[in-house]
């Protein structure tokens, strides 16, 4: 059994306080998005659930049959939101995609309403199953769905990119996500059982740790899945990065970089960022 040291792990995965300047990402992210919201068709508040946190936006394209990205937010599945996150998609509809941003309950819930990771993650097979079936009113292609997500959401992509789809409804294609983008993103869970900051909010047990560590699964049977990191970010976040590759291999993870010069905040900019790389490998799966 692996010893973790709490301090460390705290060092290693609280990235609020490596980042003394995250207050100024996140209110920058809001501003822009409700401007962005204002001032560019939008559908907000969609609902593709009737439980806590089950809607999403979508931003049309301003073509039809639409290239389509869905962008699952981070917060360590207990913080943020999607109006925070909007103002990814103005870069992304100027090239023609249809960019969908769904919500989420957040962690631990409440309790009369607990809520863990695996209830995520079926929140986001139903904002994706609501997706395939309602995106075509909205200007998007069903069948051109890449899912990109950051932290948090990073994790939840390699899960949808590895969801049996055929499991969750009959007539759903088995490739319902063509290909996915992880930024700064978490495939093994165990070392946040034990990192205080954030281990009463998720409260993962040692099987949910295993059974919700995209990293001991199966390489999934289609994709390509292409994991970034910062190079600013801590060690912890760049080994995550490349275990994914490790455990599924180079054909389903071609493209596994650490991005100079990024931290765990401005990697989020980089990604709505036409002049960045990160912004063109997303660019890459939605246009394959």
């Amino acid at each position: 059994m692996v010893s973790y040291d709490p301090a460390w792990l705290d060092r290693m995965y609280n990235n609020r306080v490596r980042v003394p300047g995250h207050p100024a990402y996140l209110e920058r992210w809001a501003t822009d998005s409700a401007a962005l919201r204002a001032s560019m068709p939008c559908s907000v508040d969609l609902r593709y659930g009737d439980g806590p946190g089950e809607t999403l936006d979508i931003f049309p394209a301003p073509v039809v049959d639409a290239p389509v990205l869905v962008f699952v937010h981070g917060g360590y599945w207990r913080s943020l939101d999607k109006s925070d996150h909007s103002f990814i998609a103005r870069a992304f509809n100027d090239r023609g995609v249809c960019v969908v941003v769904p919500n989420y309950a957040l962690c631990p819930g409440t309790p009369d309403q607990p809520v863990g990771i695996a209830d995520i993650a079926l929140q986001m097979v139903r904002a994706l199953e609501w997706t395939w079936r309602n995106v075509a009113a909205h200007g998007g292609d069903p069948s051109r769905m890449t899912v990109a997500g950051h932290s948090a959401g990073g994790h939840l992509s390699a899960m949808l990119l590895d969801c049996d789809w055929k499991a969750v409804a009959p007539d759903l294609p088995a490739g319902l996500v063509r290909n996915a983008l992880s930024l700064s993103g978490l495939y093994d869970l165990r070392p946040l059982q034990h990192a205080p900051f954030i281990a009463d909010a998720l409260r993962l047990t040692d099987a949910d740790a295993l059974r919700l560590s995209p990293a001991l699964w199966p390489a999934p049977k289609r994709g390509p899945f292409y994991t970034v990191a910062g190079g600013d970010e801590s060690e912890e976040f760049i080994r995550q990065n490349t275990l994914i590759r490790d455990a599924w291999g180079r054909k389903a993870v071609p493209v596994c970089e650490v991005l100079p010069g990024l931290d765990h905040f401005s990697i989020v900019d980089a990604l709505a960022d036409p002049g960045q790389r990160l912004h063109g490998l997303a660019v890459q799966l939605l246009e394959a």
